[in-house]
């Protein structure tokens, strides 16, 4: 092995600096403080969507006082959303390593949470190997994706849009087109027990998101992570072993897809497989909008919690003044493209 080889081995690449890293470096660098405009300039880009979710707040609460400002609000809002979190987490998985469009989340959430009540209700099993058999079958998804996308080389969208289409047949086929429950009610401790008047499910997504912020802030397999997504090949190139990451990846997905199906079931009591097609634009938009929070430019796990609570917020807030339905599809969708938008300009600005 020659010297230069063995030095990237031994010295591992960084994690690849956001604009507001590079510029914060340079400054440092150069030794010259940072001006008041470009401070303020920082924070605005680090903490603008949390000032409009305060903001937006503000709004519904005067706007609507007895309907917003109330303790069912706001158990509306931060504990009916673990699914969406498990699904963004999952998603962030693959984003996070470069693989963008990974359109299969949604529904491999749904096969999982399908499975697992079809296999307790109508073939008589325990709800525990129920559950576990569940999450192997997302896992056995995930690494499907995994081999076809990495090892074969077929395009992540290609392979994901045909998985996600092939399984929500699977899971409509399993369930006879109905939803299928009557779980145990016990079973529904382990996601609705109340804890400071939340869901148990709730702190779940908290410590699942503090996990992954921990990983890919403070581990060298999330400093790998990381730059895989910003360069594939530089890190090739320096010793990182790609593909073992970008296969992990959709493993992890799978897997997190399947756990966070067990958890939705054990709190709705069943589940119908036709709701699932429903969770991808709330996913993506999450995760995008994530983008702009806390660490602009780059996908975080902090920023996209923020992000779902910030999209359930303005859904509810919208609903409770009267608004139809049709709201939720216009605000996510709206949301997702300004998103992206702003993702796209902040990695433009990246040296």
């Amino acid at each position: 092995m020659d010297v230069t080889r063995q030095e990237d081995l031994d010295n591992p690449p960084t994690t690849p600096a956001t604009p507001q890293e590079a510029q914060v470096a340079q400054e440092a660098h150069s030794g010259k403080p940072a001006s008041v405009p470009a401070r303020a300039g920082r924070f605005a880009s680090r903490y603008a969507v949390i000032g409009v979710w305060v903001a937006m707040i503000g709004v519904y609460a005067v706007a609507e006082p007895g309907l917003f400002l109330t303790k069912g609000t706001f158990q509306t809002i931060f504990g009916s959303q673990q699914a969406l979190v498990f699904l963004t987490m999952a998603l962030l998985c693959t984003v996070s390593v470069g693989e963008f469009v990974d359109l299969s989340v949604p529904a491999v959430f749904g096969f999982s949470a399908t499975i697992l009540p079809v296999l307790v209700v109508e073939h008589g099993w325990g709800v525990w190997p129920a559950a576990a058999v569940a999450v192997l079958g997302a896992l056995v998804v995930g690494v499907i994706n995994g081999l076809l996308v990495v090892v074969v080389g077929v395009n992540t969208i290609v392979v994901t849009l045909g998985m996600s289409t092939f399984l929500g047949g699977i899971s409509l086929w399993m369930s006879h087109l109905n939803t299928v429950s009557g779980l145990p009610t016990g079973f529904s401790r382990i996601a609705l027990y109340s804890v400071a008047g939340l869901p148990i499910s709730f702190y779940y997504g908290v410590v699942l998101v503090g996990g992954f912020t921990y990983l890919l802030a403070f581990t060298p397999l999330g400093r790998h992570i990381r730059f895989v997504g910003a360069n594939r090949e530089v890190s090739r190139l320096s010793g990182i072993r790609v593909n073992r990451i970008r296969f992990g990846s959709f493993v992890a997905s799978g897997a997190l897809s399947g756990v966070g199906a067990v958890i939705t079931v054990a709190a709705l009591g069943g589940y119908n497989p036709t709701t699932s097609d429903a969770l991808l634009l709330p996913t993506f938009a999450s995760v995008f909008l994530g983008t702009a929070v806390i660490e602009p430019g780059r996908f975080n796990p902090i920023g996209t919690l923020v992000g779902i609570y910030f999209l359930e917020t303005g859904i509810l807030g919208l609903q409770l003044l009267g608004l139809e339905a049709w709201v939720s599809s216009v605000f996510y969708g709206g949301v997702l493209v300004a998103a992206v938008t702003v993702s796209t300009l902040l990695r433009r600005r990246s040296p």
